[in-house]
């Protein structure tokens, strides 16, 4: 975000109630960490996501090739 973006954002937490003012500093402090966390996450997916296309693409195989079973949910 451009540092004229956050001055805008500041000026107007500024007008507003000191109460008002911790409650949305609150609400981007959980908003920013919740951003960061699905960026961890969208990461994380984008280093594997060639592993998981590939173990599709096995399963699939195994499938057609009769080599798999169902799932029993019981052993689990």
């Amino acid at each position: 975000m451009s540092s004229e973006a956050i001055s805008t954002v500041i000026k107007m937490m500024e007008s507003l109630p000191e109460d008002v003012q911790n409650q949305v500093a609150q609400h981007l402090h959980e908003y920013i960490q919740d951003l960061q966390d699905e960026i961890k996450w969208g990461n994380s997916f984008q280093k594997t996501q060639n592993k998981l296309v590939a173990a599709a693409q096995k399963a699939k195989q195994e499938i057609a090739q009769g080599l798999s079973q169902p799932m029993d949910y019981e052993r689990l």
